[in-house]
């Protein structure tokens, strides 16, 4: 599609000009509508003198009218109709004096008093001036209602990003610790290759996962992506306990999700399931689509959880004692809720064996051929040992319902 020549821009963007803009196209249609009507009653050319005069006080009337509003728009609603009900009936009649006197000078010598011209001008001042303040508020109410409702989105957006950011770092330092201190133990015992591989992996999963800003969109595939490379850092540091399957549903892939939603999931999973057991867990990821739905789930065979709504306990006797810090599965909830509204579905389910499952449900939005480009397709991931990648057969209740 080609650009426009120009840039299209609010009308009220300059308040000021929209202000001069409709104040002309008002009182200059009021005078065109007077103009008309003077010739289709006959009225001489000079009487059209009249009809000048008679919107030149209005328009500088309505003028004052705009500094006196100005000041009692925000003011308390008593306050603000009451002042403005006796300011507009001054200026009508005062409007209608100024015309009626005019009239007066135009018709001298005739029979009809000054009173009676006033009050034959004062109905048509009266509308004039009453449907210009209804509109005054009414343009000026829709632009603080709307100043007010730009303000708030920009606040939420604010709170998302904070709140998205502040995720990416309760995630980061911990896995960056992690990760850090088994480089050093690989260095100390001169195991150089080890070291350089897992730095080398860290360098790409940081590539992946700082370049994407808070509150983007991904692919299933590209978030696939960033996690294997997260897990792969991951499998040096737990070898044979970590293992992972992946069953994404080709028609899948392209499905839109908030970026790093998946992660805090999987990073979970090894904090609850995998670290506090000796023989590992296994992990998995699910992906399917189902119509207009893409449903989603992390699932792992660690302790799982003695309650609903608690986080997986470490069974005793494991080899450490694992504390939740209670901020993974709320921070995924209100990025849901955040992105997707009412239209989602979070829960969380330990089976009666073992075991501790997410799930989610979003609407399904395919990425288009520019957006679904991998992020770092310069790098591809380093080969994942020991993942398992299945196509996702049958319901995703009947997937969720059987253990890993």
């Amino acid at each position: 599609m080609n650009s426009l020549p120009f840039r299209p821009t609010p009308f009220f963007a300059d308040k000021n000009r929209a202000f001069w803009r409709l104040q002309m196209l008002g009182w200059g249609g009021a005078m065109l509508l007077r103009a008309v009507t003077s010739l289709a009653n006959g009225r001489p050319l000079s009487f059209y003198i009249i009809v000048l005069i008679a919107t030149l006080t209005g328009f500088f009337i309505s003028l004052v009218l705009s500094v006196i509003y100005s000041r009692l728009i925000n003011q308390k609603p008593l306050v603000t109709w009451g002042v403005t009900a006796i300011v507009l009936m001054l200026a009508v009649a005062l409007s209608a004096t100024i015309n009626g006197w005019t009239v007066s000078l135009y018709q001298a010598g005739s029979e009809t008093s000054f009173a009676q011209l006033v009050l034959g001008v004062f109905y048509l001042d009266m509308t004039l001036l009453g449907a210009w303040s209804a509109l005054y508020y009414a343009i000026n109410f829709f632009l603080q209602v709307e100043q007010q409702a730009d303000r708030l989105e920009r606040l939420e957006m604010q709170a998302t990003s904070a709140q998205l950011a502040m995720l990416r770092y309760q995630l980061n330092p911990h896995f960056l610790f992690n990760t850090l201190n088994s480089i050093s133990t690989l260095v100390l015992t001169q195991q150089t290759e080890p070291a350089n591989a897992m730095l080398t992996r860290l360098s790409a999963f940081l590539r992946h996962t700082l370049v994407t800003q808070p509150g983007g969109r991904v692919t299933i595939a590209q978030e696939v992506e960033t996690l294997k490379l997260y897990l792969a850092i991951e499998h040096m540091r737990f070898e044979e306990r970590l293992r992972t399957r992946f069953r994404v549903d080709p028609s899948a892939e392209k499905g839109y999700i908030p970026s790093l939603l998946l992660q805090p999931l999987v990073e979970n999973a090894i904090k609850y399931a995998v670290s506090p057991q000796e023989e590992g867990a296994e992990i998995t990821l699910t992906a399917k689509r189902m119509g207009d739905r893409l449903m989603l789930s992390v699932a792992d065979t660690g302790p799982g959880m003695s309650r609903r709504g608690e986080a997986p306990r470490p069974q005793p006797g494991s080899p450490s004692q694992t504390v939740s810090t209670g901020v993974g599965l709320p921070n995924i909830r209100d990025r849901l809720a955040q992105a997707y509204g009412t239209d989602h579905r979070f829960a969380i389910h330990s089976p009666e064996e073992g075991g501790f499952i997410v799930r989610i449900e979003i609407p399904y939005e395919e990425a288009e051929e520019e957006g679904a480009r991998e992020i770092g397709a310069a790098q591809k991931p380093p080969r994942l040992p020991r993942v398992e990648e299945e196509s996702a057969q049958g319901s995703f209740a009947g997937m969720l319902g059987q253990r890993p």
